[in-house]
Parts: C-alpha cells; sequence; structure tokens
C-alpha cells in the first residue's frame, strides 16, 4: 500500500514528527511519500529511517517542494 503525508508548511521537527506518527499506522512493507516545504527533512526524514530502521527509497526536490518515499521495514 502506498500512502501520501502532506507535511507542507510545517518547520521542523514537525514533519519529522508527523512521518513518525504516520509509519505508526502503517504496515511493513508499505511506502509513504511526504510531501515537504523545509528543505531540512533532506538530512532529517532520512536519519530518522535509519535510526528506526526504515528504508529511503526515493528523494526529489521539486519547485518548492522536497519529497520523500520511504518504506516501512
Amino acid at each position: 500500500m502506498k500512502e501520501t503525508l502532506n507535511a507542507r508548511r510545517l518547520l521542523c521537527p514537525l514533519p519529522v514528527i508527523r512521518t513518525q506518527d504516520k509509519v505508526k499506522q502503517l504496515q511493513s512493507g508499505d511506502e509513504l511519500e511526504v510531501i515537504c516545504t523545509d528543505p531540512g527533512v533532506l538530512q532529517d526524514i532520512p536519519a530518522w529511517c535509519r535510526i528506526n530502521g526504515h528504508k529511503v527509497l526515493e528523494t526529489r526536490s521539486g519547485e518548492q517542494e522536497y519529497i520523500i518515499v520511504l518504506e516501512v521495514c
């Protein structure tokens, strides 16, 4: 299952907290796409994933948006 989390206009640490809360609702193997406007998430969410054993599948930057796709492990 693939879910999307809208974390636009949230500043650190809120995107990471919302990601953590959403991941708790998902099953192993699910994917979560997090859409943010705070560029700090490009470091913060991958670091959170490493600590918590999840896998970053993709990071990309768009126009004023930063998208991270992770797999729940």
